[in-house]
């Protein structure tokens, strides 16, 4: 999910950048230094805008730059569990397929995208349904719901998104518009020729986790380290998009 949120941090300015346009070098230095990065609370930043200096800067002893504090409004994401999310099929691998949801790719596991035997051509990057003969293509837009969820907030682009597209209302799009309009053509027939839907069968979120474990586990060849919860500051407020003030001192002052 995106939220737009009010934030509060602080950059260091090197020497040989104080002697030039002072709005400018802040500007720069804040988006190096926060927009692609993971705070505390697994807000990864996409963007930073309407960036304004705090006060007077500090200088600290034995340390030629200058730390300066800044505000800014973040457009943030983090992928919450149970989100129903769309996005773009950018990969096709062996085991599934890599769904690319804005900042950060989410894996489908071959598993969990319908219920059918599928088989993978890595050679036209897709993947068929033996029986449905449905297939799911390169760049094919999908909708989808997060099963599970754990973000590294060291390096965001390796956190591990896993999806699932076995429950109603969620496939590739193009399924969905087809399901419509079979819905909408059936309704018009009489009711002894309208033909009954195959039952779709249903998959728990234990089941759905399950996988992603395995695939996860074979991937990797060391384990990852649990994310631990970290505290909230008390002083902070938020609202379900704006007016969420965040204050992270990453000067290392003492």
């Amino acid at each position: 999910m995106y939220r737009m949120i009010k934030k509060r941090n602080t950059v260091r300015i090197p020497p040989e950048k104080l002697g030039g346009d002072l709005n400018k070098v802040i500007k720069r230095l804040t988006r190096q230094s926060f927009e692609g990065k993971m705070d505390k609370r697994r807000n990864l930043t996409v963007v930073a805008t309407n960036i304004e200096m705090m006060g007077e800067g500090r200088i600290i002893h034995s340390d030629g730059g200058v730390y300066q504090d800044v505000s800014y409004d973040a457009l943030v994401y983090k992928p919450d569990l149970q989100e129903i999310v769309e996005g773009f099929v950018c990969e096709v691998v062996d085991f599934g397929a890599f769904v690319r949801l804005g900042p950060l790719d989410a894996l489908l596991h071959i598993s969990q995208i319908m219920d059918d035997h599928m088989d993978v051509d890595l050679g036209n990057s897709r993947i068929i349904g033996k029986e449905t003969k449905r297939d799911l293509r390169l760049g094919d837009k999908i909708r989808a719901r997060i099963v599970t969820v754990s973000l590294n907030e060291q390096n965001p682009r390796e956190s591990k998104i896993g999806l699932t597209m076995r429950q109603a209302g969620l496939g590739k799009l193009d399924w969905l518009d087809e399901e419509r309009g079979i819905v909408r053509e059936t309704k018009k027939r009489p009711k002894e020729e309208a033909k009954e839907e195959p039952e779709t069968k249903k998959v728990s979120e234990q089941e759905a986790a399950k996988a992603y474990e395995e695939v996860f586990a074979k991937k990797e060849e060391e384990e990852l380290e649990p994310v631990v919860e970290e505290d909230e500051d008390k002083d902070v407020e938020e609202t379900e998009f704006v007016s969420e003030v965040v204050s992270d001192d990453e000067s290392g002052e003492k």
